[in-house]
């Protein structure tokens, strides 16, 4: 496609988005003041869900490979390669039985309709790239949670979006801490394909016509392994199945 259709495809996209951003804060709002933790989370669900039917105007397509795979009733970290800022739109939909919880950058906390205030009110943990001490007695305490409450965290190891879909270098930080807190976890590896091409022009204009893929892979009980091998059996599973 020409790249100057894009431009209009891509305004009506951010229109469309925004209207729903400030059409659900409201009822996020509401959803929180009166059902608590669980209701915030279901609104916040949605609003992954009404994203990801946002970006149909794009023409993105989305697949979800294997969530049988994923362990019930235990706590999970979910450990993904990072591609754009849709890849939590479709972890929080398609795994939205699991509760999850994401380590995440700070400047998402405020500033977003809907997205801010649900970063601020739920077990999201928001760190400072540029303070890494400041980020581990909060990571902690989520390992702690999702240990005791037997629910989920995801963590993108590589710390930031890869451009071009190549994959960067893994950080153990993060996962070392989740994995000692959270010592019954089970890692649960996941590969998404594509989602770098919506934005291989940057946020203006998006590309369209493109397949999102998520694929679970075979779980790895943390007590099972050192933490050496669960690091490199993550990142190995991770890589070899991304398709640039």
């Amino acid at each position: 496609m020409n790249k100057i259709l894009l431009y209009p495809i891509t305004l009506v996209y951010y229109l469309s988005y925004l209207v729903v951003l400030c059409t659900i804060h409201p009822m996020q709002w509401v959803a929180f003041k009166v059902f608590g933790e669980r209701g915030l989370q279901i609104a916040f669900d949605y609003t992954a869900y009404f994203t990801m039917k946002c970006t149909h105007i794009l023409g993105t397509t989305y697949s979800f490979e294997n969530r049988e795979l994923v362990p019930k009733n235990v706590p999970i970290i979910f450990a993904a390669n990072h591609q754009s800022l849709l890849d939590t739109a479709g972890i929080i939909w398609y795994l939205k039985q699991f509760n999850v919880a994401f380590v995440t950058k700070k400047e998402l906390g405020k500033g977003i309709p809907a997205i801010s205030y649900n970063l601020r009110h739920n077990n999201y943990v928001l760190i400072d790239r540029n303070n890494p001490k400041q980020a581990i007695p909060k990571i902690k305490s989520l390992a702690e949670y999702i240990e005791k409450e037997k629910r989920s965290a995801v963590i993108f190891p590589e710390g930031t979006r890869s451009k071009t879909g190549e994959p960067l270098e893994f950080a153990e930080s993060g996962m070392k801490i989740l994995c000692k807190y959270a010592p019954s976890a089970y890692i649960v590896p996941i590969t998404i394909n594509n989602s770098w091409k919506v934005y291989q022009y940057g946020y203006f204009p998006l590309s369209v016509g493109h397949h999102l893929k998520f694929t679970v892979h075979k779980p790895l009980k943390v007590s099972d392994y050192t933490f050496e091998e669960i690091m490199q059996k993550t990142e190995k599973t991770i890589i070899e199945s991304i398709k640039v």
